[in-house]
Protein backbone atom coordinates (compact mmCIF):
# COMPACT_ATOMS: atom_id res chain seq x y z
CA UNK A 1 0.00 0.00 0.00
CA UNK A 2 1.31 3.73 -1.06
CA UNK A 3 1.75 5.87 1.91
CA UNK A 4 -1.01 8.85 0.93
CA UNK A 5 -3.47 6.15 -0.24
CA UNK A 6 -5.69 3.10 0.67
CA UNK A 7 -8.13 1.05 -0.93
CA UNK A 8 -10.59 3.48 -0.61
CA UNK A 9 -9.32 7.03 -0.86
CA UNK A 10 -6.44 8.95 -1.81
CA UNK A 11 -4.55 11.81 -0.57
CA UNK A 12 -3.14 13.79 -3.18
CA UNK A 13 -1.83 17.61 -4.01
CA UNK A 14 -4.30 20.48 -5.06
CA UNK A 15 -4.83 20.45 -8.89
CA UNK A 16 -6.49 23.58 -11.21
CA UNK A 17 -9.41 21.18 -11.30
CA UNK A 18 -10.39 21.79 -8.10
CA UNK A 19 -11.22 24.95 -7.93
CA UNK A 20 -14.65 24.39 -7.87
CA UNK A 21 -14.85 22.51 -5.00
CA UNK A 22 -12.35 24.44 -2.97
CA UNK A 23 -14.55 27.96 -4.09
CA UNK A 24 -17.54 26.12 -2.84
CA UNK A 25 -15.84 24.52 0.52
CA UNK A 26 -14.44 28.03 1.74
CA UNK A 27 -17.28 30.16 1.00
CA UNK A 28 -19.50 27.98 2.70
CA UNK A 29 -20.73 30.28 5.69
CA UNK A 30 -22.27 27.56 7.31
CA UNK A 31 -18.55 26.32 7.87
CA UNK A 32 -16.85 29.26 9.34
CA UNK A 33 -17.84 28.96 12.24
CA UNK A 34 -15.57 26.08 13.07
CA UNK A 35 -12.65 27.67 11.58
CA UNK A 36 -10.85 31.17 11.29
CA UNK A 37 -12.59 32.61 7.80
CA UNK A 38 -14.09 35.90 7.95
CA UNK A 39 -14.73 36.85 4.19
CA UNK A 40 -15.73 34.56 0.90
CA UNK A 41 -12.52 34.08 -1.27
CA UNK A 42 -12.86 34.67 -4.90
CA UNK A 43 -12.29 32.18 -7.94
CA UNK A 44 -8.85 34.38 -8.53
CA UNK A 45 -7.71 34.22 -5.02
CA UNK A 46 -8.31 30.63 -4.93
CA UNK A 47 -6.60 30.25 -8.51
CA UNK A 48 -3.62 32.00 -7.50
CA UNK A 49 -3.73 29.72 -4.02
CA UNK A 50 -3.62 26.74 -6.35
CA UNK A 51 -0.23 27.88 -8.59
CA UNK A 52 1.48 28.02 -5.07
CA UNK A 53 -0.34 25.10 -3.36
CA UNK A 54 2.57 22.75 -4.73
CA UNK A 55 5.13 24.31 -2.57
CA UNK A 56 7.32 22.42 -0.36
CA UNK A 57 5.95 22.15 3.71
CA UNK A 58 9.73 23.10 4.75
CA UNK A 59 9.36 26.25 2.25
CA UNK A 60 5.25 27.23 2.89
CA UNK A 61 5.10 25.54 6.77
CA UNK A 62 1.46 24.08 5.59
CA UNK A 63 -0.14 21.32 3.21
CA UNK A 64 -3.47 20.52 2.20
CA UNK A 65 -4.19 17.65 0.28
CA UNK A 66 -7.43 16.59 -1.56
CA UNK A 67 -9.01 13.32 -0.05
CA UNK A 68 -9.69 11.41 -3.52
CA UNK A 69 -12.70 8.74 -3.49
CA UNK A 70 -10.69 6.20 -5.61
CA UNK A 71 -13.70 4.72 -6.70
CA UNK A 72 -15.26 7.75 -8.54
CA UNK A 73 -12.23 9.92 -8.44
CA UNK A 74 -14.09 12.85 -7.23
CA UNK A 75 -12.72 14.94 -4.30
CA UNK A 76 -14.54 14.43 -1.31
CA UNK A 77 -12.69 17.06 1.31
CA UNK A 78 -9.31 18.31 1.96
CA UNK A 79 -6.80 17.50 4.41
CA UNK A 80 -4.23 20.13 5.70
CA UNK A 81 -1.03 19.72 7.80
CA UNK A 82 -0.58 23.81 8.93
CA UNK A 83 1.39 25.46 11.22
CA UNK A 84 4.76 23.11 10.41
CA UNK A 85 7.55 23.17 12.63
CA UNK A 86 10.18 21.02 12.01
CA UNK A 87 12.49 22.16 14.82
CA UNK A 88 9.62 20.60 17.53
CA UNK A 89 8.18 18.57 15.19
CA UNK A 90 4.72 19.32 15.25
CA UNK A 91 1.95 20.67 13.03
CA UNK A 92 -1.70 21.72 13.76
CA UNK A 93 -3.96 19.32 11.58
CA UNK A 94 -7.36 20.21 9.55
CA UNK A 95 -9.68 18.10 7.62
CA UNK A 96 -13.35 18.93 5.81
CA UNK A 97 -15.46 15.87 4.00
CA UNK A 98 -18.09 17.23 1.53
CA UNK A 99 -21.52 16.18 3.27
CA UNK A 100 -22.29 14.08 0.10
CA UNK A 101 -19.18 11.98 1.51
CA UNK A 102 -19.99 11.93 5.44
CA UNK A 103 -20.79 8.81 7.09
CA UNK A 104 -18.69 6.51 5.17
CA UNK A 105 -15.42 7.03 7.01
CA UNK A 106 -13.54 8.95 4.69
CA UNK A 107 -12.45 11.08 7.53
CA UNK A 108 -11.38 8.34 9.75
CA UNK A 109 -8.98 7.09 6.62
CA UNK A 110 -8.03 10.18 6.06
CA UNK A 111 -6.66 11.11 9.48
CA UNK A 112 -4.57 7.65 9.23
CA UNK A 113 -3.13 8.54 6.22
CA UNK A 114 -1.88 11.81 7.50
CA UNK A 115 -1.04 10.82 10.54
CA UNK A 116 1.46 7.85 8.88
CA UNK A 117 3.10 10.67 6.58
CA UNK A 118 3.20 13.12 9.23
CA UNK A 119 5.01 10.19 12.05
CA UNK A 120 6.61 8.29 9.44
CA UNK A 121 7.90 9.99 6.57
CA UNK A 122 8.47 13.65 7.86
CA UNK A 123 9.35 12.24 11.27
CA UNK A 124 7.28 13.99 13.37
CA UNK A 125 6.68 13.93 17.25
CA UNK A 126 3.14 15.02 17.32
CA UNK A 127 0.08 16.33 15.64
CA UNK A 128 -2.52 18.92 17.34
CA UNK A 129 -6.52 20.00 16.44
CA UNK A 130 -7.86 23.22 17.91
CA UNK A 131 -11.83 21.92 17.72
CA UNK A 132 -14.49 24.32 18.83
CA UNK A 133 -16.87 22.78 21.81
CA UNK A 134 -19.96 23.05 19.70
CA UNK A 135 -18.34 20.84 16.67
CA UNK A 136 -19.21 17.49 18.57
CA UNK A 137 -18.90 15.45 15.13
CA UNK A 138 -15.10 16.85 14.64
CA UNK A 139 -14.88 16.32 18.27
CA UNK A 140 -15.86 12.65 17.92
CA UNK A 141 -13.53 11.75 14.83
CA UNK A 142 -10.47 12.87 16.76
CA UNK A 143 -11.02 10.84 19.91
CA UNK A 144 -11.52 8.09 17.93
CA UNK A 145 -8.22 8.64 16.07
CA UNK A 146 -6.59 8.38 19.00
CA UNK A 147 -6.38 12.01 19.35
CA UNK A 148 -6.66 13.30 23.39
CA UNK A 149 -7.99 16.74 24.76
CA UNK A 150 -4.93 18.67 26.08
CA UNK A 151 -7.02 21.92 26.71
CA UNK A 152 -9.59 24.45 26.91
CA UNK A 153 -9.26 27.78 25.22
CA UNK A 154 -12.48 29.56 26.76
CA UNK A 155 -13.79 32.09 24.15
CA UNK A 156 -11.51 31.28 21.27
CA UNK A 157 -13.62 31.85 18.50
CA UNK A 158 -15.73 34.60 17.96
CA UNK A 159 -19.02 33.91 16.52
CA UNK A 160 -22.24 35.70 15.21
CA UNK A 161 -23.63 36.73 18.89
CA UNK A 162 -20.58 35.06 21.20
CA UNK A 163 -17.10 34.23 22.11
CA UNK A 164 -16.95 29.97 21.35
CA UNK A 165 -14.54 27.92 23.45
CA UNK A 166 -12.01 25.41 21.79
CA UNK A 167 -10.63 22.13 22.55
CA UNK A 168 -6.82 21.70 21.68
CA UNK A 169 -6.61 17.93 20.92
CA UNK A 170 -2.98 16.47 20.41
CA UNK A 171 -2.08 12.78 18.91
CA UNK A 172 1.90 12.17 20.05
CA UNK A 173 3.79 9.64 17.99
CA UNK A 174 4.78 7.74 21.01
CA UNK A 175 1.65 7.60 21.90
CA UNK A 176 1.00 5.65 18.99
Amino acid sequence: MKLLENENIRLRPLEPEDLGFLYKWENDTTLWKYGNTLTPFSRYILRQYLEKASMDIFDVKQLRLIIEDKVTKIPAGTIDLYDFDPYHNRAGIGILVDDAFQRKSFATQALQLIKDYAFQFLKMNQLYAFIPTLNVPSLHLFRKCGYVEAGLLKEWNKNLDSNGDVFVYQLLHSAR
